[in-house]
């Protein structure tokens, strides 16, 4: 048994809320100057080198890549052979949070309770999603999330006979609706099977796997190409301003489900898809 103090954690999720907010991630960088270099529209092609330009800045003089810091959500996959010691796993969470929003001078974008809209100053509490793995290694995914592109996510409950086609319609109804509002060039988190809840957190989760890695079930793969290709002829553009990459990614996971629903989820990211990994 291997113990972790969650003052660690804490020490931890503070950096990774910094680190996630003002740098973007290595994968995202190399998919933005790539879509710059191939972008056929001039005026997309400006907006994609202005958005370059926007990242400089933000890392040479530590400024925020968006304005937006997001609300925090944060996955932990969690050695079976740890144990944490020190006090809550879950307050040491939002204690990392609370620092880096507040230490790091991050815009606190969390009202305590949803109808009475009172914030609470430091950007807590975070959304937590707890996995129990084997090993004695615990994985930290640190990403904020805006609600730009968040409020242009959607579930669709779809009927088993709607099948691939209901699937891919699905996905193109949530991106054409949210068009520039998503602040592309988007990110697309798929969810498909499960629950309701389930395609959900698989959509969300999905916006996390590295851009450069494809599904490895054959015809998910090929999913993911066709909507991505499919996406980029929208026209909707960079900024939704005309262009040929509307997307980076189109990163779709599956679950088993009942024999009497085929639930969908489409979580839309715009063009930062801020997320931070770390192992302990």
């Amino acid at each position: 048994m291997r113990t972790i103090e969650v003052a660690e954690i804490t020490r931890n999720i503070k950096e990774m809320c910094i680190e996630a907010n003002h740098f973007l991630s290595m994968d995202m960088d190399a998919a933005l100057k790539q879509a710059a270099e191939e972008e056929k529209a001039p005026l997309g092609r400006q907006i994609l080198c202005q958005l370059q330009d926007n990242l400089r800045i933000a890392g040479e003089e530590r400024i925020p890549i968006c304005q937006d810091t997001g609300m925090t959500v944060v996955f932990l996959e969690i050695g079976q052979e740890v144990h944490f010691a020190g006090g809550s796993l879950t307050d040491s969470i939002n204690e990392g949070v609370r620092q880096g929003y507040v230490e790091g001078y991050l815009r606190k974008s969390v009202v305590k309770d949803p109808l009475i809209r009172e914030n609470t100053k430091d950007n807590t509490p975070a959304v937590l999603h707890y996995d129990i793995v084997p090993g004695d290694q615990v994985k930290i995914t640190v990403a904020p999330k805006g609600f730009g592109s968040e409020n242009m996510s959607r579930i669709f409950m779809l009927k088993p006979a709607d099948g691939i086609e209901g699937v891919k319609q699905a996905i193109m109804t949530a991106v054409k609706d949210a068009g520039p509002n998503a602040c592309p060039p988007m990110v697309v988190g798929v969810g498909i099977g499960g629950t309701f809840e389930k395609c959900a957190l698989m959509a969300k989760r999905a916006l996390t796997r590295p851009l450069d890695e494809r599904s490895a079930i054959p015809y998910i793969r090929e999913l993911e190409e066709e909507m991505l290709d499919r996406i980029n002829k929208t026209g909707i553009g960079p900024g939704g301003l005309g262009g040929t990459t509307t997307a980076l990614a189109v990163n779709i996971d599956t679950y088993p489900t009942h024999i009497a629903g085929l639930p969908v989820a489409v979580n839309i990211c715009c063009h930062v898809n801020r997320h931070a990994v770390r192992i302990l």
